[in-house]
């Protein structure tokens, strides 16, 4: 049974991170997680699936995770705390409205980005994230050698996406345009891992900020 589970609490009446949703300057991360580590973003974390066992994984990584759908939000703060996971801090927020206010540039250690919305709708396409703008300002959030992490299973967004961060500025180790095999390192989110049973490909990208 996977830490991300809905357990169908009733929803909570405040907002996941509510307080830092509202700051207009980076907070200490140090003094909010309690110690020193490296500091981690998710943006999107859905139902949590990734956020939570990443976390559990590595408990020396400091992991803050936006999901501005507010059942989804709640429901993973609740259960982080539910299961101790005190390195994991959500945030109910628009993260391309909140990442540049809190988050001073350099100071990322990595950026996870799993299983984006398309957007299919030419219409709706300015709602994506990597977007050349948003795109430049999280690789400025990224310490030198930092890491982006980028997943999806639609390959013409995999690649749109791809082009858009490798034309921001960062690098692939493996090559312009290519992307990485899976690793059984990594936790699998809530929707990879029914891929690696069902066999659909996920395409994946591990990219970084020049040192």
């Amino acid at each position: 049974m996977g830490l991300a589970r809905m357990t169908r609490i009733p929803l909570r009446p405040d907002k996941a991170g509510e307080d830092l949703a509202t700051l207009e300057a980076p907070p200490d991360w140090t003094q909010r997680f309690g110690r020193a580590g490296p500091l981690e973003l998710e943006i999107g974390c859905g139902a949590g699936g990734f956020a939570l066992e990443h976390c559990r994984r590595n408990p020396h990584v400091n992991s803050v995770a936006f999901e501005w759908r507010k059942k989804y939000a709640r429901e993973v703060a609740h259960r982080a705390e539910k299961h101790g996971l005190t390195n994991l801090v959500v945030v109910e927020a628009d993260a391309r409205l909140a990442v540049p206010r809190l988050f001073a540039d350099g100071t990322l250690d990595v950026i996870h980005l799993q299983f984006p919305d398309p957007w299919w709708k030419r219409a709706h396409f300015k709602r994506a994230i990597l977007l050349p703008d948003f795109t430049a300002l999280l690789l400025r959030k990224l310490k030198p050698g930092g890491r982006f992490d980028f997943r999806t299973d639609v390959e013409e967004r995999a690649r749109q996406g791809l082009a858009v961060l490798e034309q921001a500025g960062f690098v692939n180790p493996l090559g312009a345009g290519a992307f990485h095999p899976y690793d059984p390192a990594e936790a699998p989110s809530t929707r990879e891992r029914r891929y690696l049973v069902s066999g659909q490909p996920v395409y994946r990208a591990r990219l970084v900020k020049p040192g």
